[in-house]
């Protein structure tokens, strides 16, 4: 009886050590725990490694970051032109969006079809838009070429976004901004590329028989597809536009817009995420605002891709035609002054109301 009791008092005193054991060791635990927590090391360990392993609603976030540019946002002039149009108020302002480093692209223009400031009675100003070819310092100057470009010929603006393909919508709107605040007296704008024929003849032309209100005119894609293939240059996901096929917009190689537009169009950029095509950008803007694009009055004046087999007066027939690339205007511009019998012919054909 006595060993059983022994035995009895043994195996007790045993479970209250283990227990005492395992009540220490969960006190142990639980300071090491909130220590873990409260430490600055142990919680940055802790924040990288949850960033490492983001959760999929952030990865679907981080994918469809890649189709948005940065704007609304406060970009500013690094080289400006203040004053001029304001003082000039010409008809027609043509607008040229071109990289920092493209010297000759613009030198071309300023010898082709850039130098056409008169015609048909009107004024044309012509500006050259660039981005920065690097980002640093918002407050660095700007190139020391650029900026003896700019004094010479007076028709630079360079704004401090980077300029790449990527941000062709932050130029784009950029360019409106500007409009807006400085060409009141003016009638229209135009963007076109630097590797474009531009007739202005037939420009002007056309714009003197044009709405001077709610009016945008170009190639005008209607029903285009939305590209799906993330092999495509201009690829968008369903996760960012879910719609099939884009509102109509105009191909950003050549538009014309009514100069009341710049101001609504800004205004509808505030309510709509910008996507890195521009040109379909636009058009989101003008679906938004309820405005309709007009097509131009022949369906031959906006021409991307020009035919193999064209007559001598091809040239004279158009507004715009993408080149390959900008050294082609100066053969082009050649075949078109050398055929001043092709001007009266073909603007009478394509703009007889």
């Amino acid at each position: 009886m006595l060993h059983s009791s022994l035995c009895s008092e043994k195996s007790l005193w045993k479970g209250a050590r283990r227990w005492f054991f395992y009540v220490v060791l969960s006190l142990m635990l639980g300071v090491l725990v909130l220590y873990s927590w409260f430490s600055p090391s142990w919680r940055a360990l802790l924040i990288q490694s949850e960033a490492s392993s983001p959760s999929d609603k952030t990865t679907v976030k981080t994918i469809s970051s890649q189709f948005y540019v940065k704007y609304p946002y406060q970009y500013h002039f690094i080289l400006d032109e203040p004053n001029r149009c304001r003082q000039e108020g010409p008809f027609v302002v043509v607008m040229i969006p071109v990289a920092p480093q493209s010297k000759e692209a613009r030198d071309i223009i300023r010898r082709t079809w850039g130098r056409e400031t008169r015609v048909l009675g009107r004024l044309i100003s012509y500006y050259f838009l660039l981005g920065k070819s690097r980002i640093g310092n918002d407050e660095e100057p700007p190139d020391e070429q650029i900026l003896n470009e700019s004094k010479k010929h007076h028709d630079i603006l360079q704004s401090n976004f980077l300029d790449s393909y990527k941000n062709l919508t932050i130029k784009t709107m950029v360019m409106l901004e500007w409009l807006s605040s400085h060409c009141p007296n003016t009638s229209y704008a135009m963007k076109i590329d630097s590797d474009t024929f531009l007739n202005v003849h037939n420009l002007v032309d056309m714009l003197l028989k044009a709405p001077r209100h709610d009016y945008m005119t170009g190639l005008v894609a209607r029903g285009a597809a939305v590209l799906r293939d993330p092999t495509s240059k201009w690829f968008l996901s369903p996760d960012v536009f879910p719609e099939d096929s884009y509102p109509p917009y105009a191909l950003g190689v050549g538009y014309v817009l009514s100069l009341d537009l710049p101001k609504r169009i800004l205004e509808a950029s505030k309510k709509i995420p910008a996507v890195y095509i521009e040109d379909v950008y636009v058009g989101l803007c003008m679906r938004h605002l309820g405005i309709p694009l007009t097509d131009p009055p022949h369906s031959g004046l906006f021409v991307v891709n020009m035919p193999s087999e064209r007559t001598g007066c091809y040239f004279a027939s158009v507004i715009v035609t993408l080149l390959q690339n900008s050294e082609q205007i100066l053969d082009v511009w050649k075949t078109y002054e050398t055929r001043p019998d092709c001007w009266t012919f073909n603007v009478s054909l394509h703009f007889l109301p």
